[in-house]
């Protein structure tokens, strides 16, 4: 009997020599003894300075990017509240006339001196609001600056703090209101300091929300306008009334800002944004008959710094307002 002088290769059908299991390839040498390779999807032995056994990490993970901001809302929580604002009335009484007071003022009988000096207060607001307007539009549309205010709150702070200097300025000081050019450069100053805050607010919501409350905030300025021009509702004469609302409003301002810097609650917020813009809608009706001179009480036809400065604040306040109320839900 003669015998082979070498095994049959797995491929033969002996049942002698079952073969390998089904679904395995044929064993491949790669030099080494034994014939077995390194398990694959290993990498080259590990590069200097890693420890042994290191293998890089699998593919097809990138690394995190950053992601875009949303369309809505690009922080549902803005670092910073509503302003507050504290309401500081002209000295009553005198013979300049205030803030309140029942004076009588001479020439602010003839129409020609009433109608100049509304028409100056209005052409200041409206200055005033193109420059509010223009900074607002940068800080919402141009993405760069928008994420550099969101990324460095300190210019808010900063045009917060120069905002209650000049404004306390202007409005306890009698000199430096009525003294040109320094009430012009005062004003110019505060209207800065007022557009970059508002600005810095805006930046944290959408385009769509801004775009909304600019809208809402323009039908409100007019309607109240309108009505002061035809009421014969006089609201000067409610001066204290004013006042006080002015104070509690500028208290419940700080209670909501303290409370909120702790623990953020939604609806607290959106009720002080809420009290605040129907407070600010009658700041500027009472404001709006002051500046007429058609109540019980007026202001001096010298006070059209003055006259501007609030009628042009009470509108801000009003779109910082709707904004977070609208912002919040776009």
């Amino acid at each position: 009997m003669s015998y082979p002088n070498a095994p049959p290769p797995y491929n033969d059908k002996d049942p002698l020599y079952p073969g390998p299991p089904a679904g395995y390839g044929q064993p491949g040498g790669y030099g080494g003894p034994g014939g077995y390779g390194p398990p694959s999807g290993y990498g080259q032995p590990a590069p200097y300075g890693q420890p042994a056994g290191f293998y890089p990490q699998p593919g097809g993970y990138p690394e995190p990017a950053g992601h875009p901001e949303p369309e809505g809302r690009r922080n549902p929580q803005p670092p910073m509240p509503m302003p507050i604002m504290p309401r500081m009335p002209l000295n009553t009484g005198g013979e300049d006339g205030g803030y309140g007071g029942n004076v009588e003022f001479g020439s602010w009988d003839d129409l020609s001196v009433r109608h100049t000096f509304i028409r100056k207060v209005y052409m200041i607001i409206s200055v005033q609001l193109l420059v509010t307007v223009a900074v607002v539009a940068v800080f919402t549309f141009v993405e760069p600056i928008g994420t550099f205010v969101r990324k460095n709150p300190a210019v808010y702070y900063v045009s917060y703090a120069v905002f209650i200097v000049t404004y306390l300025v202007l409005a306890c000081c009698q000199g430096p209101r009525r003294r040109f050019p320094w009430n012009v450069i005062l004003l110019a100053v505060f209207t800065l300091a007022m557009s970059f805050m508002t600005g810095a607010i805006a930046s944290y919501y959408s385009s769509k929300a801004v775009i909304i409350c600019m809208g809402i905030t323009v039908l409100i300025t007019i309607g109240v306008t309108v009505f002061c021009f035809q009421t014969k509702v006089d609201f000067t004469s409610c001066g204290g009334f004013f006042s006080i609302m002015g104070i509690g409003l500028m208290v419940t301002g700080i209670v909501t800002a303290i409370v909120l810097a702790f623990k953020y609650i939604y609806w607290l917020h959106m009720l002080y944004a809420g009290l605040a813009a129907v407070a600010f809608t009658l700041f500027l009706a009472y404001d709006t008959q002051l500046v007429l001179g058609k109540g019980k009480n007026s202001i001096s036809p010298e006070e059209y710094i003055y006259g501007a400065m609030q009628i042009y604040t009470d509108i801000v306040q009003i779109f910082l307002s709707l904004l977070q109320i609208v912002g919040s839900r776009t």
